[in-house]
């Protein structure tokens, strides 16, 4: 009796045993989806990355709620670093969607730019791109090198361009990074495209305080700056496109592009230069998170 008890209880746990393991190997439904391991993301998930820059990082978190709210899901991938530590994830589709600057993104995949002017550097742009990368719709929103003056100085000599720099009569020096003096863009290029003769100044880091402290009367200030929207600066037209255009562009996967274009082309059609540096300012100066910047724009702009 005792022998046959034993027996009983060894049948019920291998009949038990037997069950956990049909269970842990599939489903009771034979046309059930097997599951998915806890890591890989669904076919539909849109990878959006920034660069490791407030300003990259706001615009990356405007396309990634815009399609969150379109029903899209989305991984962020944020704070990564400058173009060698982000472009072979953008190449390889492990991110699919990055908020770009045509200029500088041209430079970096072609190595050089032909072109200047917003319109043909985004055409050169689309030509250069590798295979399976798509340019989606530039917006005017800028973040590229400027030819800046102070509002006071250029008042005082009635400065709207930069050839008007050519009719001032005192001496003039132009700060900014050690680079720029030898740069397409540097003095010796504005003395030949707008007759404007400019010392240079090595001014760095320091470049903004040296143009409001008057040790230099022209700098080069980036385009999205915060310290215009102080109202005290003036960025000098280009009209003959001495400085590369650096458009906010955003790159697509190839596979994504046609999916998505129609959430983020509008972000593109309403993002300004103007409205950048509000956003910069958003995040430099009110210290606002950029989650809390991205959805008030949204609003705001009626794309949510």
């Amino acid at each position: 009796m005792f022998t046959a008890r034993i027996t009983r209880l060894a049948a019920v746990g291998a009949a038990a045993s037997l069950a956990l393991a049909l269970s842990a190997c599939g489903s009771s439904d034979p046309l059930a989806e097997p599951s998915k391991p806890a890591n890989e993301a669904s076919a539909g998930t849109v990878v959006v990355g920034s660069q490791a820059y407030y300003s990259n990082e706001i615009i990356a978190e405007i396309y990634a709620q815009a399609l969150e709210n379109d029903g899209v899901e989305v991984e962020r991938k944020f704070n990564i670093g400058q173009r060698d530590a982000y472009m072979p994830d953008v190449e390889s589709g492990a991110i699919t969607l990055f908020p770009e600057y045509t200029g500088n993104l041209l430079e970096y995949v072609a190595g050089e730019a032909s072109s200047t002017s917003p319109e043909d550097v985004y055409a050169e742009l689309q030509d250069a791109l590798p295979d399976g990368l798509v340019a989606l719709d530039y917006a005017e929103a800028a973040d590229q090198d400027t030819y800046t003056v102070t509002k006071e100085f250029a008042e005082e000599h009635d400065l709207a361009t930069i050839a008007d720099l050519s009719g001032v009569d005192e001496q003039l020096t132009l700060g900014g990074a050690p680079e720029l003096e030898k740069r397409p863009y540097g003095p010796a290029a504005a003395e030949a495209e707008y007759g404007a003769k400019l010392a240079f100044s090595a001014t760095g880091p320091t470049t903004l305080e040296a143009l409001r402290a008057g040790t230099v009367q022209v700098a080069d200030i980036y385009s999205a700056d915060p310290a215009f929207e102080t109202g005290d600066l003036v960025a000098l037209e280009d009209p003959k496109h001495l400085i590369l255009s650096s458009n906010v562009v955003p790159i697509a996967n190839a596979s994504i592009a046609d999916d998505i274009a129609d959430v983020i082309n509008p972000i593109s059609a309403k993002l300004t230069t103007e409205e950048l540096v509000s956003l910069n300012v958003q995040s430099t100066v009110d210290k606002q998170q950029p989650a809390e910047i991205a959805q008030a724009w949204l609003k705001q702009n009626g794309l949510v």
